[in-house]
């Protein structure tokens, strides 16, 4: 065949280009419509997640938790699979593909949830319907308006714990329900919302003060509403919850601890595995690498313990931080001062170690008081993506001699920063990303930033004091024995004394703190792999890329690596970071 000249072939380039950027600009367009519409879906269907994301349009709604609403969401879940793969993958920009990955990954899980039946199990002591009086630390309590919408919930919040009974019925009749030493945790907090005084209720706190700026009147309709609907709505709707599980469900509960005695239980930890770790990792062979995180974490504990010049063995050690007063504050407000002020401490360092910092504030605040016994040490919760309410670190001043003062800097680098609130505050920020990236939580990515986080605090000169290094060590230890008792627990069939016994044996945090540890690792099977792996991982690339770049490397830069993507799974973190070493290679 004769070939054409090039400058015959230019007419039917420009035509093919043209074809060829149409197809793209069209395959784009459909994949980010999905997004959006998908996204606006998620919104409806939960209105709680809407109003603490800071989307206040459905501030007057609850969820719908009906058997045939969660059925309708797994169909559209379907849908969404099926409309993403639809679109031509060779049609996609490399950034495109990689958010459709995350896309059909969210939905998929979403759907492995409905198939095992995870609403069926979905109330533990740290998560149901029992902690809704919680919302009022999120939702915004400044206009007329608000506090309307406040009341409508309280008057509608019936329906939604007479589902939640539903749900557990059904779970029942499947043999799907919690074990029994978690759901004995339930009753109690239940009583606390049973009041006789509906203005000593939780749900009226947001009532005792009103801003100025309302009329007198309309604050007293407000006041009379609330307490009508505290009356005659929540107390009775908790009554009726209380008399379920104290009557029927808990007699129901099972007394083993594992995922593995559950109706394709072993299956759905595996599923829980992928999803939390973002590997193909099997449970025994994190069984392993957590035998040998804790062993290797060990000796440098031991290097610790000698530089004190502490003649008992490591047990001893141990013990001694858990009752020595040195190490305790017994003043709840002394304890929340000493967090404030590390926060204080660890802000102004920032810079050196990150070339972008987020522009959203966090602040500090007290676990409520009737959550906190069941609460663990502290937990992050994200600001708002609209920007109008700031990241809060919240920490557990309940028993406060309980909390050693040995912790605070590790635990506040973890949820504060350089942890939750500077990644998960960047990640919002990122402007360029579909919104429900910027709102993804890929367990490995974002709480192994976060233990990486912490260790961090060498560099910083935060542990100075060989306490406080042996805080970060138990902390990190901590992370190491989770991917041992987890999967005892939940495969290799450990009972929960088995699981707190080897707690106790290898880390220095209180009984209370290992308790409450353990029975989150009970009522959420395998979210608790994720950190040490993540950590892991950030760890190896930062050695990897240290040594590959030599003078060239600049942790700063780095670090932004790391977090200008947000939250990815591990494989493609790793190929985001040797992507720029090649870069600075070059």
């Amino acid at each position: 065949m004769r070939h054409r000249s090039w400058l015959q072939c230019v007419p039917a380039l420009v035509c093919l280009l043209a074809a060829s950027g149409t197809h793209a600009a069209d395959a784009t367009q459909k994949l980010h419509a999905l997004f959006d519409d998908s996204w606006q879906r998620s919104l409806r269907e939960d209105p709680i997640a809407a109003s603490t994301l800071g989307d206040h349009r459905y501030d007057a709604l609850w969820p719908d938790y009906s058997d045939d609403a969660f059925a309708k969401q797994a169909q559209q879940d379907r849908a969404a699979i099926a409309a993403s793969d639809a679109i031509p993958e060779a049609e996609l920009t490399p950034a495109d593909r990689l958010n459709r990955d995350l896309f059909r990954r969210l939905y998929a899980d979403h759907l492995a949830a409905y198939d095992y039946g995870a609403r069926y199990v979905s109330l533990s002591h740290q998560d149901g319907v029992q902690l809704l009086d919680q919302l009022t630390e999120l939702l915004p309590f400044a206009s007329v308006q608000d506090y309307d919408n406040w009341n409508t919930r309280l008057k509608t919040l019936g329906p939604l714990v007479d589902q939640q009974i539903a749900l557990l019925r059904t779970g029942v009749a499947k043999h799907l329900v919690q074990p029994r030493i978690i759901i004995e945790r339930v009753p109690g907090r239940i009583e606390k919302l049973i009041v006789a005084d509906p203005t000593q209720s939780t749900f009226y706190a947001p009532l005792v003060t009103m801003p100025q700026s309302i009329p007198v009147a309309e604050q007293t309709r407000l006041r009379g509403e609330a307490v009508r609907a505290i009356q005659t709505a929540v107390v009775p709707a908790y009554r009726r919850l209380l008399s379920y599980m104290k009557d029927e469900y808990l007699p129901a509960c099972r007394e083993s601890v594992g995922i593995w005695d559950t109706p394709g239980g072993a299956e759905r930890y595996r599923e829980r595995i992928r999803w939390h770790t973002t590997t193909e990792l099997t449970a025994d062979e994190i069984h392993e690498l957590g035998l040998r995180e804790v062993a290797r974490i060990h000796g440098e504990m031991l290097a610790v313990v000698k530089k004190l010049g502490y003649q008992g063995s490591l047990a001893d050690f141990m013990q001694f931080l858990r009752t020595d007063p040195r190490f305790r504050y017994h003043d709840p407000q002394q304890l929340f001062t000493a967090y404030v002020l590390m926060t204080k401490r660890i802000d102004p360092l920032l810079p050196k170690y990150f070339g972008k910092l987020p522009r959203m504030p966090y602040g500090v605040r007290p676990i409520p008081e009737q959550a906190a016994p069941d609460q663990t040490t502290a937990y992050y919760e994200p600001a708002g993506i609209d920007g109008k309410r700031p990241g809060w670190y919240y920490v557990n001043l309940y028993k406060p001699e309980e909390r050693p003062t040995y912790e605070i800097p590790a635990l506040t680098m973890h949820e504060a920063v350089p942890g939750h609130h500077l990644q998960i505050a960047l990640a919002q920020e990122l402007g360029d990303l579909p919104i429900f990236r910027r709102d993804l939580y890929l367990t490995a990515y974002v709480e192994g930033w976060a233990l990486y986080s912490e260790s961090l605090g060498d560099e910083m000169g935060l542990y100075a004091d060989p306490y406080d290094k042996f805080g970060q060590l138990t902390y990190e230890m901590w992370r190491a024995v989770r991917l041992v008792v987890d999967t005892g627990m939940h495969v290799k069939h450990w009972t929960r004394q088995q699981a707190i016994d080897y707690f106790k044996a290898n880390a220095s945090k209180t009984e209370l703190d290992i308790v409450n540890e353990i029975d989150r690792y009970i009522a959420d099977p395998g979210q608790a792999l994720a950190y040490k792996i993540g950590e892991l991982k950030i760890k190896e690339l930062r050695q990897r890329t240290t040594q590959a770049l030599g003078d060239r490397f600049d942790l700063r830069e780095f670090h932004d690596v790391v977090l200008g993507s947000g939250p990815v799974p591990l494989d493609v973190l790793e190929r985001n970071v040797l992507e720029w070493q090649q870069r600075k290679q070059r």
